[in-house]
């Protein structure tokens, strides 16, 4: 399967830059770039019925075991931004992408990717393929 071709593996949401999310020069703290991700990856995760909740019920946790952020141009105070999500791996391991673009010019600012994999929420033993629940729901998706 092609995720990067079906859009079902992939959200787009939109965020206006609140106040407190910036440093004294106004631009936003670069810790909080994780925070947008974390609004896009639920977003997505949602899209094929396995969002936090559901992982939860499953009897699985999904740490993020890795992670990478690229600050290509600042984000300021009031700005709008678009951060988009995109699956990118699942079969061991889920590998969501992700895109911060300026909502009025479309002007990339970030990139990142997050890594997460799966654990057995009674055991804390980590799997080294992903649960069949998440292969079921992802192919429910398509």
């Amino acid at each position: 399967m092609k995720l990067k071709d079906d859009p079902r593996f992939s959200v787009s949401i939109e965020i206006a830059i609140p106040f407190h999310d910036t440093d004294a020069m106004g631009v936003v703290w670069h810790g909080n770039y994780f925070r947008y991700f974390e609004v896009a990856r639920e977003a997505l995760l949602k899209q094929f019925n396995y969002g936090y909740r559901q992982m939860q019920a499953s009897g699985y946790v999904w740490p993020i075991v890795d992670t990478r952020v690229k600050y290509i141009a600042p984000v300021l105070f009031e700005q709008r931004i678009i951060v988009c999500a995109e699956l990118e791996e699942y079969e061991n391991r889920l590998r969501i992408g992700y895109r911060i673009l300026d909502a009025d010019s479309g002007k990339l600012t970030t990139r990142g990717h997050t890594i997460q994999v799966a654990v057995e929420a009674d055991s804390k033993e980590m799997c080294f393929v992903s649960p069949q629940v998440l292969l079921d729901n992802i192919e429910g998706a398509q």
